[in-house]
């Protein structure tokens, strides 16, 4: 891998800043027309955070971005991409490592974008206590179960 993400993850990109949404279905769709950016260090700030035996899911994270940068929501795509640049640039680092399983896709699902894919994070999670849950027959998916009982709120 050539990608040098803790690099990546350094660059604030003029970050955080807010984005003011005129596209109707987005404004409805999550309430309102600010949109935090919030830059790619702070995404691993948060889930530094996350105790043993806990999770958070990419939309809590989200949440809480939205209500530090007084936005009505956080962008999706952008958090997406950053936690995924977090979980790699951990996994390039011999220390000061990032638990990025323990962070969630919405609903409780597993990210199969993390470094070592679906089997790696299960193992981890279970490592910590957690039940995984196979959902599905053909689109098969993964879930920690009742998540919501050890959810880290920040």
């Amino acid at each position: 891998m050539n990608k040098d993400f803790n690099k990546m993850m350094q660059d604030s990109k003029d970050m955080p800043k807010i984005q003011i949404i005129t596209d109707s279905k987005t404004i409805e769709k999550y309430g309102g027309n600010q949109m935090a950016l919030a830059p790619c260090i702070e995404y691993d700030h948060i889930m530094k955070q996350i105790p043993f035996g806990k999770v958070i899911t990419t939309k809590d994270i989200r949440n809480y971005l939205a209500k530090k940068y007084n936005a009505d929501f956080c962008d999706p795509m952008t958090a997406g991409i950053f936690i995924s640049i977090v979980a790699w640039a951990s996994f390039q680092r011999k220390e000061d490592k990032t638990p990025y399983w323990r962070t969630l896709k919405t609903n409780g699902e597993l990210n199969p974008k993390y470094p070592g894919g679906i089997e790696k994070q299960k193992m981890d999670l279970e490592n910590e206590g957690h039940i995984i849950v196979q959902k599905g027959k053909t689109n098969i998916r993964y879930f920690v179960k009742d998540y919501q009982d050890v959810l880290f709120i920040k």
